[in-house]
């Protein structure tokens, strides 16, 4: 008789655990995997750090060999290294930076993102490291007829889809034809497909104009001024890590060198 309500009594211990493992699996789903497990402890589990980018010079861009360099390639490959592990860079579609930071194809978007609204909304950002702003790209010859935003009402402009850029077009009613990334949008331009592109500033100033390769371009209207930072997911640790990161490079005097190095030292947030 003992033994019978001894097994009766680990029958309905063993029924219990598993309703209370079930419940508490129910209960979590993908929020309480985030919970359990940080962002900087799966990143670290799996010896990387995947950065979503564009090629952007001069944040992101190959060199010669292929590999990625760049103000924010150079930076993330630092922050990388100080977790401890390695660095990948996967070129996204830039009109899905969100959906790819939250489906973790990536682990932080790196690529010279401006602090819009809807990006400070979907993702935990840094504070701006640099400041940047939209400008209308023409060519040369045409550059003195375009000097204000009234000139502008009957420009075909091209920009990248889901950009700052693309919305202050969208935002004053122009024409746009959205573009996978702001170099295509400088080809078109250059092809005489767009009459014009808006595009970052510091894109601007890296490629075109003299010894560049887009020498009959060049910029004229400012449409917004900006600030840039680094998106991760929203309740990610890595944020609060990247910015301690930043107050040490800051200190040491490792980005002011490394901003030097890119030739964008005057777009460098100080304070």
């Amino acid at each position: 008789m003992k033994r019978k309500v001894l097994s009766m009594l680990l029958c309905s211990g063993l029924v219990v655990t598993m309703l209370a493992g079930c419940g508490s699996k129910a209960g979590t789903g993908s929020d309480g995997d985030a919970a359990e497990t940080s962002d900087m402890d799966y990143v670290k589990d799996k010896g990387a750090l995947v950065v979503g980018i564009t090629n952007f010079e001069p944040m992101d861009y190959k060199d010669e060999n292929g590999g990625w360099i760049g103000f924010d390639a150079d930076l993330a490959k630092a922050f990388a290294e100080s977790l401890g592990v390695e660095v990948e860079f996967v070129e996204i579609d830039w009109d899905n930076k969100i959906l790819e930071l939250d489906g973790k194809t990536i682990d932080c978007v790196w690529n010279g993102m401006t602090l819009t609204e809807e990006v400070t909304s979907s993702m935990d950002c840094t504070d701006a490291y640099l400041a940047n702003a939209q400008v209308v790209v023409v060519p040369s010859d045409v550059a003195d007829q375009y000097q204000d935003e009234d000139s502008l009402a009957d420009l075909n402009f091209a920009a990248e889809a889901g950009s700052a850029g693309e919305a202050e077009l969208e935002r004053r009613g122009l024409s746009v034809t959205p573009v996978t990334a702001q170099a295509d949008a400088l080809m078109e331009v250059a092809a005489g497909t767009s009459d014009a592109a808006v595009i970052d500033l510091l894109m601007a100033a890296a490629m075109i104009g003299e010894g560049t390769s887009y020498e009959d371009l060049t910029y004229t209207v400012h449409l917004s001024s900006e600030e840039y930072g680094v998106g991760f997911r929203k309740g990610s640790d890595l944020r609060e890590e990247l910015g301690k990161f930043f107050d040490t490079c800051y200190e040491d005097g490792t980005i002011q060198e490394l901003a030097e190095t890119y030739g964008i030292q005057d777009m460098l947030v100080t304070e």
